[in-house]
């Protein structure tokens, strides 16, 4: 009687982690001369960006809003928008969220959702 033998059986198993790079497969980033990210490790802020970015407990807090279905999807508006229609149909969201929403509202990073920059 001939053994069962499993789909795995015909493939070589493969290492999870790391995959070895190939030469020539992936082209190594140009290093800018001059430029303040060989400097300081860190890209110079854009023109009319914040200067301070939020701290992380306040990004937290907005991506735990952002993942919690409860307050309806966010595809498509803003967190303010999104915090707002949820009070009104009565679903009763976090005010830490719409204050925070406020005092930053001219920070993306706060005012988008963690999805804005995908396609609808």
């Amino acid at each position: 009687m001939e053994q069962s033998r499993l789909i795995t059986d015909s493939f070589p198993r493969r290492r999870r982690g790391r995959a070895a790079r190939t030469p020539g497969r992936h082209k190594p980033k140009p290093k800018l001369k001059g430029s303040s990210r060989d400097r300081c490790g860190s890209a110079p802020p854009r023109p009319g960006s914040p200067p301070n970015p939020p701290d992380q407990e306040l990004l937290e807090m907005l991506r735990r809003f952002d993942l919690t279905w409860e307050y309806g999807p966010c595809t498509g508006i803003t967190r303010l928008q999104r915090w707002e229609r949820a009070q009104a149909l009565g679903l009763s969201p976090p005010s830490p969220v719409r204050e925070a929403l406020l005092k930053h509202q001219d920070n993306p990073e706060v005012t988008y959702s963690l999805w804005h920059e995908y396609p609808l």
